[in-house]
């Protein structure tokens, strides 16, 4: 129908008063949101981001079954210093709860070595390298008087600071610890380091002071340095009879019996009512001050202690119970592993006062939410949907072996799996529960439990779920390399070399390997010499590879002191379409971020849209690009922030490769404007030796540009530690050994890095310039 002359007019004003009665309110509020666009899309986004953060999840309850199951199982880690008996500790309660028939030392005569002690190098050397996992059944006496039989996981972990990523994610999955000290040395840098990591993953401890035999052991010494020097509140709940080498046994203060190891290896555990008369008073004080202790940590104990009234056995055990769990308080046990004497209370200890995994606070994240969201609780229930982390990977006879801990639902050999980064479906082959490098086959296993299973490929710090959620565990921390190795195959080069790097990269993630484009050579990172020495070594031995390492290299840092603004063009015109970007703004020197650790930032204020925003990613990359290598010596730049506030492009030439260039261009060209420096790690360094090298040890470190931070005199040795450059410390092991005939020994920790000395600096400058070709110098 064709509509002419009046019919038109009438038809359009009859559409235009339907138009206008109809949408009158809808234009209104049209012209408000653009009047206030922003605040109100603004206020929407608020509310469904609200209502994304309250969302229900469904609850699940523990059953009666689940609280049989989990109510006497305990997952516990055991971690000290270098040398502080750990393996030997982990070998006796091996031995004691049936899970091994004989006793074999660490540094054995007989070739065996100690069980948790699997790998050959760890053997050969008598350090633990690698994380050991087990399990045992435990027929614990409770202080209240009952007996419980109770399933211990354990994972035996290294003291050396090398390898410190084994400590970090046996940590990170684990509900309990023991903290194990030497009763002449005390608290240690490494212990320092353990109890950081504990506090990292909220994991309370028992405190075990082992080597009660040895000559000049001073087991309340080290209780005083465990309450200053890493400030949590500590008093013993035994008192050791007889010291040195008539140490025999343990007055319980909790029970107030006296505990002796007889028969052969201390197997048999002879209590007695009747405390030594020359240890009753000291007993008495001892056991007092373990209440005072209570009382500042614990609110029940403290109104019992401020009412001047003796706690019954039930109140004392609950009150240590609660102040562990609290993370507020360690109860201190004496030893000796090694003499056998010890071991058995301390077993008992870990089933009264660590928790079970129900009683772990674990949280987890559901990935479709933003990072901002509060994380949601899991429940260690069976009925509960699948919630898995792998925390250790290992290439084992039959392909990749993969260590996980369940914290809630269940995993069942054969059944299906959800790989929560990748999305990916996978099946359980097999399921394996590990006891050291032997392995039990199993066909499910509940939460709460450790486990490992073959044939699933995945990154250490992965989460699995059944696929029915969405949820993500946190990894672990994981700290930075402070050396590197240039490494090439002796000979010919062979898939075994590539192969080699490649596992133990995926292994541990401290191991980092890069190509550098420059020499061309293959670099290899880590946490010390002998770090990188060890896996030299297992090249070798696993995979049949010779290699020639290079002289160590420290991994130094560039950074900017002040702020330097910038505007930079990038234009280059070719035969076709040619490049063109333009960007404005500043760099300046930033602290590291406190959630994600990076201290390289790029922060976008660009408003106007004169750089499209498809086009900010690139300008990012490049100046990450950019930061790799700094301008200075040739080395990472890091503490630095970029600021892109402007810009322009062109409609034809501007491309992602273009702004990507702008940005390498735009950084390299303000860098020396922004007042560059090297900085360079510095080491925590304690050396024990004798009271007569003192002087010697001393001078040695001043050597080295060494700042003294602290030193303690016991009878007849000394520590001192201090703060040294890495650079400085090479071959401080040879100088060492030779000033205190062979009597000294150190470790050394990362501490920070710091700006090196001006004549350095200008050495590092120097040598980083010739090395670059003519035409770039």
């Amino acid at each position: 129908m064709i509509l002419r002359g009046p019919e038109l007019a009438a038809s359009c004003s009859w559409l235009r008063h339907s138009f206008h009665s109809s949408t009158s309110r809808a234009i209104s509020a049209w012209t408000r949101s653009s009047i206030c666009g922003s605040r109100l899309a603004s206020t929407a986004a608020a509310v469904a981001r609200k209502g994304d953060e309250e969302r229900a999840y469904p609850t699940y309850e523990l059953t009666d079954k689940d609280h049989q199951r989990l109510t006497y199982q305990r997952n516990i880690g055991v971690s000290a210093h270098i040398d502080s008996g750990k393996t030997t500790l982990t070998e006796r309660i091996l031995f004691y709860t049936g899970r091994i028939r004989e006793i074999h030392e660490v540094r054995g005569r007989d070739a065996v070595g100690a069980k948790m002690d699997s790998m050959e190098l760890e053997r050969e050397k008598g350090i633990t390298i690698q994380s050991a996992a087990t399990f045992c059944d435990w027929e614990a006496n409770m202080p209240t008087g009952e007996q419980e039989k109770y399933a211990i996981n354990i994972i035996d972990t290294p003291g050396h600071v090398d390898f410190t990523i084994e400590v970090e994610r046996a940590l990170r999955v684990l509900d309990g610890a023991l903290l194990v000290l030497c009763a002449v040395a005390g608290v240690q840098s490494q212990t320092t380091t353990v109890d950081r990591q504990m506090r990292r993953y909220g994991v309370p401890r028992l405190s075990f002071i082992n080597k009660m035999d040895r000559p000049g052991a001073n087991p309340w010494r080290v209780i005083g340095q465990i309450r200053s020097k890493l400030r949590i509140a500590a008093a013993a709940v035994h008192v050791p009879i007889g010291v040195e080498d008539q140490f025999r046994g343990v007055v319980d203060l909790v029970r107030w019996k006296a505990v002796y190891n007889e028969g052969e290896k201390g197997v048999n555990v002879v209590e007695k009512d009747e405390i030594p008369p020359e240890l009753l008073d000291f007993a008495k004080a001892k056991r007092a001050e373990l209440i005072e202790q209570l009382a500042e940590v614990d609110d029940e104990m403290g109104e019992i202690f401020l009412n001047d009234q003796e706690p019954t056995l039930e109140q004392l055990v609950s009150a240590i119970r609660r102040a562990t769990i609290g993370l507020k308080f360690s109860p201190v046990f004496f030893g000796s592993a090694i003499k056998n004497t010890g071991v058995q209370p301390l077993l008992d200890g870990v089933c009264a006062y660590l928790p079970n995994p129900a009683e772990s606070s674990v949280t987890a994240h559901d990935t479709s939410l933003p990072v901002s969201a509060p994380p949601v609780p899991l429940v260690p229930a069976s009925a509960a949907p699948l919630v898995a982390l792998a925390f250790k990977l290992e290439e084992g006879r039959f392909g990749q072996l993969t260590y996980m801990r369940v914290y809630q639902g269940g995993l069942k050999k054969g059944g299906y799996i959800y790989h929560a980064r990748t999305g990916k479906r996978v099946k359980v082959p097999r399921l394996v529960r590990m006891h050291s490098n032997e392995m039990e086959d199993i066909d499910e296993i509940g939460p709460g439990e450790i486990c490992a299973m073959f044939g699933v490929d995945c990154a250490s710090g992965d989460t699995f779920t059944d696929g029915s959620t969405s949820f993500s565990m946190t990894s672990m921390f994981v700290p930075e390399p402070v050396i590197s190795l240039s490494i090439k195959p002796n000979g010919k080069e062979t898939p075994n070399f590539s192969r080699a790097l490649n596992r133990f990269q995926k292994e541990d993630p401290t191991f980092k390997v890069h190509l550098d484009h420059e020499s061309k050579e293959t670099i290899i990172s880590g946490m010390g010499e002998l770090h990188l020495e060890i896996y030299v070594e297992r090249m070798r031995r696993e995979y049949g590879v010779d290699c020639v390492t290079g002289k160590p290299k420290v991994a130094f840092r560039e950074t900017i002191t002040q702020r330097a603004d910038f505007t930079y063009i990038h234009k280059k015109q070719t035969g076709g379409a040619g490049q063109y970007a333009k960007i404005i703004g500043y760099i300046e020197p930033c602290e590291a971020d406190q959630e994600t650790g990076k201290d390289i930032l790029f922060e976008n204020v660009v408003m106007s849209g004169n750089i499209p925003s498809n086009f900010i990613p690139a300008v990012e990359k490049g100046y990450y690009e950019a930061c790799e290598k700094g301008t200075l010596s040739g080395n990472q730049v890091s503490g630095c922030l970029m600021v892109l506030k402007d810009g322009a492009f062109h409609i034809v030439d501007s491309s992602e490769l273009a702004f990507r260039m702008a940005a390498i261009g735009a950084f390299r060209d303000v860098y020396f404007k922004a007042k560059p420096i090297v900085l360079e790690p510095v080491m925590t360094v304690e050396v024990v030796a004798p009271v007569e090298f003192q002087s010697a040890v001393i001078g040695g470190l001043n050597q080295r540009r060494g700042t003294i931070m602290d030193s303690e005199v016991r009878e007849d040795e000394f520590t001192c530690i201090a703060e040294v450059a890495l650079n400085d410390m090479f071959g401080y092991s040879s100088q060492l050994r030779g000033a205190t005939q062979g009597k000294g020994e150190f470790s050394m920790e990362y501490k920070n890095h710091m700006p090196v000395l001006p004549p350095l600096q200008k050495e590092l400058e120097d040598a980083y310039r010739s090395s670059l070709p003519q035409a770039r110098r």
